[in-house]
């Protein structure tokens, strides 16, 4: 997530840097959908950024940091992916000792639960994915020159 999260970052510096060359408001971009009933840019780079914070704190049994989705601007969205990568950051692998035993209990699933395992496998991975995904093509369809070894980022290859 924190990989993917840097990813989007810099596939938001190349969106500043295409507006600037096809001389256009890069801040357009931020009400940008794929169809009218998906959310713009702006919150599914929110909905990304609560995604991971909330898979990280769920499973180590901590308390996220609350963020107002109050962005309005692609400096203020960098900076709310900045913040989340920080928060982060700090999490070290002795955090996640006793996710085997944790459940995880939403309102929304009605009473029921899963293992925090469940939760990070089955809703906080593939919703991350979906968001940082989604925001990627809403950069791509609306010009911006991204590939996927924009999406990948570097690789530890040898």
């Amino acid at each position: 997530m924190m990989k993917l999260l840097r990813n989007l970052d810099r596939c938001l510096d190349k969106a500043v840097a295409h507006a600037a060359a096809k001389k256009f408001d890069a801040e357009t971009l931020l009400q940008a959908r794929l169809a009218p009933d998906m959310f713009p840019l702006v919150r599914q780079v929110q909905t990304a950024c609560d995604t991971a914070k909330f898979a990280f704190a769920r499973t180590t049994g901590k308390e996220p940091p609350s963020h107002p989705d109050t962005e309005q601007t692609i400096a203020q969205v960098r900076q709310r992916i900045a913040t989340v990568l920080a928060y982060l950051e700090t999490f070290q692998a002795s955090d996640f000792a006793g996710a085997e035993d944790r459940r995880i209990a939403l309102p929304r699933w009605e009473g029921k639960s899963m293992s925090a395992a469940e939760y990070f496998i089955e809703h906080a991975q593939p919703n991350f994915l979906f968001h940082v995904t989604t925001a990627y093509a809403i950069l791509r369809h609306n010009g911006v020159e991204l590939g996927k070894r924009d999406f990948l980022g570097p690789m530890p290859l040898r």
